[in-house]
């Protein structure tokens, strides 16, 4: 099925979204908000519609999971081989704010694992894509871009820009004592999570709550350029499809 998937058309798919996403941006918009008290918006509806029936029309036959969708009841997912995962726009609250850190997020899933990406923030025009034994690549360019030779000297941490946890920074303390110096950034979206598989931060630590639409496009992207996503607790390579589509605490390294 893999071998199938044109990733140049699921990029194409991806600008058409934020191209949608950007002419919403660039005008006043109204904000709505969830049953969880998360933020919704005109572009966040917009670039879901424009996904879920592009990639309907191109390959009818995988399953669509997407955030602003519901989703299908477990007992149907557990048995899905291969589906798309999708976060029509994440970091909504960076949308709101204006600060242009969000991102349009598709993920091909299979049997757990992201083994197809693509990330693009459309406001900073930076477009990442990866598949599976084929590389990942920001903008043309071979990921990572740049590599510490020296962690026990410089290490550059990236954390949540909305959603930092008392547990997460004291994570970075922790990992402070064994660098001479830490040098600790803030950004919004999965751009955390590819930010270390461009080389630009060492390691995301994210102890706080996150679903697996917000993490999976990143996800391979991160895992194609040599990084890996692990699960705090046993370091083990987060999974998807669970049956609660909540992320364990992760640290990306």
């Amino acid at each position: 099925m893999l071998e199938k998937i044109d990733l140049e058309e699921i990029v194409a798919i991806a600008q058409k979204a934020g191209d949608a996403i950007m002419d919403i941006y660039e005008k006043e918009f109204r904000v709505a908000y969830k049953d969880d008290r998360s933020p919704l918006t005109e572009a966040d509806t917009t670039s879901n519609h424009i996904i879920c029936e592009a990639l309907s029309k191109a390959y009818p036959e995988i399953p669509i999971l997407s955030e602003e969708n519901k989703a299908e009841a477990y007992e149907v997912r557990k048995y899905w081989e291969y589906f798309w995962l999708i976060d029509p726009i994440d970091g909504t609250k960076e949308f709101i704010k204006k600060n242009g850190e969000f991102t349009v997020n598709i993920a091909l899933i299979h049997q757990g694992t992201p083994v197809l990406g693509v990330v693009y923030a459309p406001a900073l025009e930076e477009m990442y894509k990866a598949k599976k034994g084929e590389g990942a690549f920001k903008n043309g360019q071979k990921l990572p871009l740049k590599t510490n030779e020296s962690p026990e000297l410089n290490l550059k941490v990236v954390a949540s820009k909305s959603h930092l946890s008392e547990e997460t920074q004291t994570f970075i303390d922790e990992i402070a004592k064994s660098t001479r110096n830490i040098e600790q950034v803030s950004r919004g979206s999965s751009l955390k999570l590819v930010m270390v598989a461009e080389g630009t931060a060492d390691i995301y630590p994210r102890l706080a709550p996150t679903m697996e639409w917000d993490t999976a496009a990143a996800d391979a992207i991160v895992r194609e350029s040599g990084k890996m996503t692990y699960q705090f607790e046993n370091n083990k390579p987060v999974v998807y499809n669970k049956e609660n589509l909540l992320n364990p605490w992760f640290v990306v390294k």
